[in-house]
């Protein structure tokens, strides 16, 4: 019997409707995220690497946003929280393949490890550039202007301290990089999700997060952003659901 080949139009059409079931899919979603709320235990979100470099993020994340960065074409890409610089590497990397310009990371702190691990890497290092202060700074924000002067296309991750209060002043001020069509992603919305993690204290709860802030922001702001949904049904394990946004104007 000859097998029959589906063409990339129904392959396409096929995908969408089983991601319409899944939608629906109540316990598997809940299973989900038993699993993910079981394995932090063992630190399983910072388990990958990226050219010899910690992602602190789950690959089907990683995955998610390398597709929106082709999708969108982004000259630059700006991300709060660097940690080990498995991220900036693996954004300037499709940067440089799709033609983008520059990878520009913000943190508090930048170990010397990271900035030498970028400087060893000749085809990456003049796409990225580090920059030691707090997101929040008026000044840091004034640097970033300069940086990107006024390109209309630009990527936004937030992932520094998940504080409600820190996360509401990024998207406060982050939010107004981001053009029509273009994204901002707001980590680790899923602290919203989860119990409190008794094997690990952090600042933030399921009271006080970047869930609850970016709830906050959404209400403000009701005409600036939408939730992709497609994307949050879609990705079973993420440490960011309901957290990329899409600009509406």
């Amino acid at each position: 019997m000859k097998k029959k080949i589906l063409n990339l139009k129904q392959f396409h059409k096929l995908n969408n409707l089983y991601l319409k079931k899944m939608k629906k899919d109540k316990v598997l979603q809940k299973k989900a995220l038993d699993v993910l709320i079981r394995a932090d235990k063992y630190r399983w979100v910072h388990k990958s690497t990226w050219l010899g470099a910690p992602l602190l993020n789950l690959p089907e994340d990683m995955f998610q946003i390398q597709e929106i960065i082709f999708n969108t074409r982004p000259d630059y890409i700006i991300e709060t929280g660097i940690a080990w610089g498995g991220s900036a590497l693996f954004y300037a990397s499709i940067l440089n393949l799709i033609g983008g310009k520059k990878f520009i990371g913000i943190d508090i702190f930048i170990p010397s490890r990271v900035r030498k691990l970028i400087n060893k890497n000749k085809i990456l290092k003049n796409r990225i550039k580090l920059i030691r202060g707090s997101s929040i700074d008026k000044l840091i924000v004034i640097k970033i202007k300069k940086l990107i002067k006024k390109s209309k296309k630009v990527l936004i991750i937030l992932d520094s301290n998940h504080t409600h209060d820190h996360v509401l002043k990024e998207l406060e001020l982050y939010s107004n990089f981001v053009a029509k069509g273009q994204y901002l992603i707001c980590g680790d919305t899923i602290i919203n999700d989860i119990p409190v993690q008794n094997h690990r204290k952090r600042e933030w709860n399921k009271e006080k997060n970047p869930q609850t802030a970016l709830n906050e922001f959404m209400k403000k702001n009701p005409n600036k952003f939408k939730v992709d949904k497609n994307i949050s049904f879609r990705l079973l394990f993420s440490t960011q659901p309901r957290g990329y946004l899409v600009s509406k104007k």
